[in-house]
């Protein structure tokens, strides 16, 4: 295996058959030992996160294959807390996409004078570019196509897509009981087909999900929605 890329929760390898290898790390993103999954930067380290991830990541993405929505994902080792996956290119530099139910973290702090902390949003879709330097700023459709970051058609299908995915994770956890008040996605393209593709993890560590109003952590998350 080579290692080509080394991220704030994966290391990534690139396979001898042309799959890649994403090992979880138990780092989780958030400031000064608190955890938050819209910071930009490693905030702390969770004994068992990364499997964690991984556990809930398969949950999700085996589900999403079945329903024939295109990702990334071929099969986990959880022994190894690694995960098989196709090999894709990412949007620019990379791009993150934010699908929020409610009005919580730099939503709030945006647009507080605006909303109330928790107060019902209808899926909304927001777009980050990744830039730590930058603290990864909101870009609007028409700057991505200005930019040749992706094209107003790509955009719409990266937006749908995030609703629907998005929209199906609300759901898994509304059945044990839990409200998802927002999620961050990311996307690419199929390096063999081109089709938009959603990479990544779906795991605690990228949502903010509620047990009426009590935060789930993310280890906690994986030990209800596995039970």
């Amino acid at each position: 295996m080579e290692l080509v890329y080394t991220g704030k929760t994966k290391d990534v390898f690139k396979l001898e058959d042309g799959h890649y290898l994403l090992k979880f790390k138990d780092d989780v993103t958030g400031e000064d030992g608190v955890f938050d999954p819209g910071a930009n930067t490693v905030g702390l380290t969770i004994d068992g996160a990364g499997l964690a991830g991984l556990r809930l990541t398969s949950f999700f993405y085996s589900k999403l294959n079945e329903q024939g929505v295109p990702t990334h994902y071929v099969d986990a080792n959880f022994d190894d807390a690694t995960m098989t996956v196709k090999p894709a290119t990412v949007f620019g530099n990379g791009l993150e996409v934010i699908c929020r139910f409610k009005a919580v973290g730099s939503f709030l702090r945006r647009y507080g004078a605006y909303v109330q902390e928790g107060q019902d949003l209808d899926a909304f879709v927001e777009v980050t570019i990744k830039d730590d330097e930058r603290l990864d700023p909101p870009i609007s459709a028409d700057a991505l196509a200005m930019l040749g970051i992706l094209s107003l058609e790509e955009y719409e299908i990266l937006k749908q897509r995030t609703i629907e995915i998005s929209k199906f994770v609300a759901a898994e956890l509304a059945e044990k009981g839990l409200t998802l008040y927002d999620i961050k996605l990311e996307f690419g393209r199929d390096a063999k087909t081109n089709e938009i593709i959603l990479i990544d993890e779906i795991s605690g560590g990228n949502m903010r999900a509620y047990k009426g109003d009590a935060y789930i952590e993310p280890l906690q998350l994986e030990k209800i929605m596995l039970a």
